[in-house]
């Protein structure tokens, strides 16, 4: 055998479990193809977590994935533990601290119409004819959603809520460089997305962008106010190539981009720290409505193994060959419920038959 790397799997809630089963598989068959080994650690995180350990981030778990080489996460939350303070509930309580403990300053979303799911869309088909590829870098770990002070404040009518919008020059310029970076394997081209009419964060954000931009004279910068590039998203998506976001407008625009797709099932994300440390997981949520019935898409977990594959563990020809079997089957016509839309020539499978047609085309 070859080389081994650890993956601390966190599967989570709703249908979290059953589409990291299929992903799994593709692992299983990734290790006979390329002769590596993936050592898999489970671990709880989210509402399973709650109810198992107590809180959505045991410290078990953290251990897990301090002894890791990257996190595969599943999805968490849903209606059960809604009446939690909002810092207990699964989100708040799990995926913020992770981003925060393991540094993962970057989060990667692509949003990939496939030419054979154009028809899934709520765009136009003139708009996305042949597919389109973009991708949101966003930082993950500064911004609004991290600054302090924040919280609520006084009582009656002058009762306050507050949060404060904060980036430092070094956070800004760190992501910068992974989107110039990543723009060079895709396009060239950057559109940063800012609000610097407005606020002196994104004065600062600009300024940064810019300079950085000078080391890279091959790669083509624009920028954009993040309303304009909300209305562009729909308008005319395949004008950008990477979109470089902020940590709340980066969140905004990548959901934005990802349900232009026609289903949040189809779309992976990786969150990655300095070196090769990252999580990856589908950007869709829990889906407690179809959990248990073998009904979900288990591709944006496939395809968040792939990013795995390519960023952390740098097997770029296995993370090539799981993108290529999914398009392939795609292109046989094979879809779950949420991207089948009855034409001729598809087939509509759970997610057990899609995860095994994807091996196939392996």
């Amino acid at each position: 055998m070859g080389k081994s790397f650890k993956i601390a799997v966190l599967s989570g809630d709703g249908i979290g479990p059953e589409v990291m089963a299929e992903a799994l598989k593709i692992l299983d068959a990734i290790q006979d193809k390329y002769s590596v080994v993936f050592e898999r650690t489970f671990a709880n995180v989210g509402g399973i977590a709650i109810d198992v350990d107590g809180k959505a981030l045991p410290e078990q778990t953290v251990a897990t994935c301090k002894a890791s080489d990257a996190i595969l996460f599943g999805s968490v939350g849903g209606p059960k533990w809604e009446t939690l303070p909002p810092d207990e509930q699964p989100e708040r309580g799990a995926l913020l601290p992770l981003r925060k403990i393991f540094g993962l300053f970057c989060n990667l979303r692509p949003a990939i119409i496939f030419p054979a799911l154009t028809s899934a869309s709520s765009l136009k088909e003139e708009v996305i004819d042949g597919g389109f590829n973009l991708l949101v870098v966003r930082e993950l770990t500064g911004g609004i959603y991290f600054a302090e002070p924040k919280g609520i404040t006084g009582e009656g009518s002058e009762r306050t809520g507050f949060d404060t919008m904060k980036y430092s020059d070094a956070e800004v310029e760190r992501i910068s460089h992974v989107a110039f970076q990543t723009a060079r394997k895709r396009s060239s081209k950057v559109c940063s997305i800012d609000k610097a009419n407005v606020l002196s964060t994104s004065v600062l954000w600009r300024e940064v962008v810019e300079r950085v931009a000078k080391g890279y004279p091959d790669v083509e910068l624009t920028h954009m106010y993040v309303d304009n590039a909300a209305m562009q998203l729909v308008r005319w998506p395949k004008q950008f190539d990477v979109m470089l976001c902020g940590n709340m407008f980066g969140d905004i625009i990548s959901d934005e981009a990802a349900m232009l797709t026609g289903s949040l099932g189809m779309l992976p994300s990786a969150s990655l720290a300095e070196g090769t440390f990252g999580m990856y997981e589908p950007s869709g949520g829990s889906a407690p409505d179809i959990a248990g019935q073998g009904i979900a898409n288990p591709i944006a977990q496939i395809l968040s193994a792939s990013m795995m594959l390519r960023y952390s563990f740098g097997m770029i020809e296995a993370a090539d060959a799981v993108d290529a079997a999914v398009e392939k089957t795609l292109n046989q016509g094979f879809r779950t419920g949420d991207i089948f839309q009855g034409l001729d020539g598809e087939r509509k499978v759970n997610t057990v038959a899609m995860g095994d047609a994807i091996i196939a085309n392996l």
